[in-house]
């Protein structure tokens, strides 16, 4: 089994910035992509950043200049630096990683079970 795990959500002020980090365990063979996603009352999920193994980023143009993503390919580790947060940035920020169990396997999406952002004075 694999398991994504996030940390470092909270609540905090406008303005104010949050360090999320989440870490893959269980069978992994080899991992492609990771990425943050996050999804507010109401909403749809939407897609804030990726990250490639070769170290390749992109952005929601809403994060662009405000979040860096990163990654620990030895530790099966993604962050998401988020600064000068607003109010909108508000939602469950969800970690996912496309990978593999296997060598001879196919990669899959896997999702971790979401922290709570709260911007908010």
């Amino acid at each position: 089994q694999v398991q994504l795990a996030e940390s470092g959500g909270g609540l905090v002020q406008p303005g104010g910035s949050l360090r999320l980090s989440c870490t893959a365990s269980g069978r992994i063979f080899s991992i492609n992509a990771m990425g943050w996603y996050r999804q507010a009352p109401g909403k749809q999920r939407e897609f804030v950043a990726l990250i490639t193994s070769g170290g390749s980023t992109n952005y929601a143009d809403s994060v662009k200049g405000r979040f860096t993503i990163s990654r620990d390919n030895a530790k099966n580790a993604v962050y998401l630096q988020m600064s000068s947060l607003k109010p909108e940035d508000t939602a469950i920020y969800y970690c996912n990683a496309d990978l593999r169990q296997y060598y001879s396997g196919n990669y899959y999406p896997y999702w971790g079970q979401g922290t709570q952002v709260t911007v908010s004075s």
